[in-house]
């Protein structure tokens, strides 16, 4: 591996116009794609497999004039005080709303309230509905704009008047200031770390080619692969990260190598060779673990995790291949500027490298141990109590985990400067907490001697069981095969209680299927979410079983180690527990929520916990790559286990603690999303690369390896004489002699 990688590498450097054109190229393909691509449409949601999604099914093919996907939009009023809808004024503006509602070429009906007792039982809200033919993301803007224009009309005669529904999509606002503040912070860090505009310019400059293509890309495909801008968001979200940090590994080896005395090209080899096999690996871990996503079998997850391990695959190949090119225009820039003086004579002329090392290299007194040498020292002489103190505080963090609610947003998560939030609450207000999740009730009785008899019992038996406000009578299709029976709970759509409700009714299936024949089946977006949630709870020990399991293996690859790989993923465990743990807190108990704009605290959204376990055991396993494969490369070198780590820590340490801030200031910045998902993942991705970086992988990780000692590189012989030699900490580069460059590389490279 790090001898191809070697060759690449040089290759790259060598021909960096032919790269960076093929680059070039393809960054301008993708842009016209996106271009000319049509406008994606909506996002289907499905979850197979659930009995929701089911009922959903049979509705679409016993109904099949009702477009059950259709928008629906929920204009509520409420009357002044002192005042009732009922009163003739109010009663005449509704009437016309409705009635001006009902022209549109869209709209397949519109209800009036005050026929289908639509009216709170003190007469202060009412509400009509409107269905339409299209789904939301669908409608025309001129739909919605009469929409729009209906409410400002009644609401100018005095009424207060809000849109709910999937009708109106809530504005999503980007976040774009708080994006570009984290990417300015990521600049700052790089300028710090390595000291050079030019060095700290080229991870940022390839980091944004790489999402520029893979989000132009995504943007293409989006309209024929049903992807929503969620999917292209979280994608861009983690591939600017890993971006950057996989192009700060390579530039900082490259600045290495040039330090000890090689030149330009032989530098950019082995920084690919070495510190490219890290980044490898380290995406490997990253794609399997976004990939494996697919295991859960809900497609809209599935696409997430595929567009983001996508937009992972083209950060690895750009930093391979486009920074080594790139290294060969920047040339001695990405020294210090310290370092590129001292290497200019007497007379300021420019020293070749083999003068400046015939003049003994630079000017400058030896340093001292530097923080990371410093802090990994201070590890192995109190490795008990560092790693104690690491696990009990992450354990602490993580101990809001036994208090996890799932569920998925809806209008009552949204902010209270949305009209869909202000129509949420209007309702509760007139008619109850759960009338913003009816349940609907499927009967299939095709087959059935008497379908109405039985849809009644049905009606009477729902009718008795707890937590129920209102049943409405049985509606038939025009077949006479399948009617819909729609359920009113007394709580909030996202309570337990409503949970229960739902396995209530559907505890009743198995009695009238005994009974009558018919099937019973429970739908509607409150049991969509709660079978959504269910079903990634089942997922998640398989996922954690496979993507865990597959990148246990490829460490053991890389390390040659049992332990060392065993203790990865435990140290991934605690992150992503503490991580979570976190979450809650701010989300769902609201600590601190006021601080990061959370305006509804609740239930945790369902696809949260596998998505970050997913994220963050692959940047974890990033950092446990990018830190532990330089310490192998000591011990393989000669050095004791102790030293090994030292040495790991002086190397790595401070570009790994760089790249955390950097994660964490790119994630940071999606907390300014009005999106509740994208803010809540930016803060879960901050907060998790905070734990894993700064408490496990530089305080838990060296602990245990100084305890472990030469243990901790242990490997069955007959274990290592099966496992292929991957070569990832360069030792094969050891054998090539710096002073003269492979022949016919070209060729080797081909055959490759």
């Amino acid at each position: 591996m790090a001898t191809f990688l070697y060759k690449l590498g040089r290759l790259a450097f060598r021909r960096r116009h032919f790269v960076a054109l093929i680059w070039v190229a393809l960054l301008t393909l993708a842009g016209v794609g996106a271009a000319s691509a049509p406008a994606a449409g909506t996002t289907s949601f499905s979850i197979p497999g659930t009995e929701a999604q089911k009922a959903f099914d049979l509705l679409e093919q016993r109904f099949p004039g009702a477009s059950a996907d259709g928008a629906t939009g929920r204009m509520v009023f409420k009357a002044p005080a002192g005042q009732k809808m009922t009163d003739a004024a109010n009663k005449a503006t509704v009437e016309k709303t409705v009635k001006q509602l009902g022209d549109g070429s869209e709209v397949i009906s519109v209800t009036d309230p005050f026929t289908t007792n639509a009216v709170s039982k003190d007469g202060s809200v009412a509400y009509t509905s409107v269905k339409y033919k299209l789904p939301g993301m669908e409608l025309a803007d001129s739909t919605k704009d009469a929409l729009e224009k209906a409410g400002d009309e009644a609401r100018a005669t005095g009424l207060t008047v809000d849109v709910g529904g999937d009708a109106l999509q809530a504005a999503s606002e980007p976040g774009a200031v708080g994006e570009a503040v984290g990417i300015a912070i990521a600049a700052i860090v790089l300028v710090i770390t390595l000291g050079s505009l030019v060095a700290a310019g080229l991870p940022l400059l390839t980091a944004i080619i790489g999402v520029g293509i893979a989000g132009a890309t995504i943007t293409s495909l989006a309209n024929a692969l049903d992807l929503g801008d969620t999917t292209s968001t979280l994608a861009l979200m983690i591939g600017l990260a890993v971006g950057i940090d996989y192009a700060l590994f390579i530039v900082s080896r490259y600045r290495g190598e040039l330090a000890e005395g090689r030149d330009h090209e032989e530098a950019a080899g082995r920084a690919t060779g070495t510190a490219g096999s890290a980044v490898v690996f380290a995406g490997l871990t990253v794609v399997i673990a976004l990939a494996g996503l697919a295991v859960v079998n809900v497609p809209m997850l599935t696409k997430m995790g595929l567009a983001a391990s996508g937009t992972v695959v083209v950060a690895v190949l750009i930093a391979l291949t486009l920074i080594p090119a790139l290294l060969g225009y920047a040339g001695r820039k990405v020294q210090p500027a310290g370092q590129k003086k001292s290497r200019r004579n007497k007379k300021g002329e420019q020293l070749s490298d083999a003068q400046s090392d015939a003049k003994g290299g630079t000017s400058e007194k030896p340093a001292g141990p530097n923080m990371g040498t410093r802090w990994a020292r201070f590890v192995i002489r109190r490795p008990v109590a560092v790693l104690m103190f690491g696990v009990l505080g992450l354990g602490a963090v993580a101990l809001p985990v036994t208090q996890l609610e799932l569920g998925l947003p809806d209008d009552g998560s949204q902010s209270t400067s949305t009209t869909q939030r202000r129509a949420y609450d209007l309702l509760s207000e007139g008619f109850g907490p759960g009338f913003n999740g009816p349940l609907l009730a499927v009967y299939d009785a095709q087959g059935v001697a008497d379908p109405q008899a039985g849809a009644d019992k049905l009606v009477d038996r729902i009718k008795g069981l707890k937590d129920v406000v209102t049943v409405t009578p049985a509606q038939f299709n025009k077949a006479g095969d399948t009617a819909t029976i729609t359920v009113i709970p007394n709580s909030k759509p996202s309570s337990t209680q409503t949970e229960d409700l739902v396995h209530a009714i559907r505890a009743e299936s198995a009695e009238v299927k005994a009974d009558t024949g018919a099937t019973v089946l429970v739908t509607g977006a409150t049991a969509m979410n709660i079978d959504f949630s269910q079903k990634l709870n089942d997922a998640l020990i398989p996922y954690l079983g496979l993507v865990v399991g597959l990148a246990f293996l490829l460490l053991i690859l890389v390390f040659r180690s049992i332990l060392v790989p065993l203790k990865a993923a435990l140290g991934f465990l605690l992150s992503v527990l503490a991580a979570l743990g976190a979450v809650v807190a701010v989300f769902q108990w609201g600590w601190l929520s006021s601080l990061i704009g959370v305006d509804e605290t609740g239930p945790i959204m369902s696809m949260v916990p596998i998505f970050m376990v997913g994220v963050v055991f692959g940047l974890a396993m990033d950092y446990e790559v990018f830190l532990v494969t330089r310490m192998r490369e000591a011990y393989v070198h000669g050095e004791s286990p102790s030293d090994a780590v030292v040495t790991g820590f002086k190397h790595s340490a401070r570009v790994v603690v760089a790249a955390a801030i950097i994660m964490m200031a790119v994630f940071g910045g999606f907390i300014s999303s009005s999106e509740s998902m994208i803010k809540l993942f930016g803060f879960g991705l901050a907060i998790a690369v905070f734990f894993d970086a700064f408490v496990v992988r530089m305080a838990i990780v060296p602990a245990v390896l100084a305890l472990l000692g030469k243990r901790a590189w242990w490997l069955p012989k007959w274990l290592d004489r099966v496992l292929p030699n991957v070569d990832v900490e360069g030792e094969g580069l050891r054998t090539l002699d710096d002073d003269t460059r492979p022949k016919d590389e070209d060729r080797e490279l081909v055959q490759v």
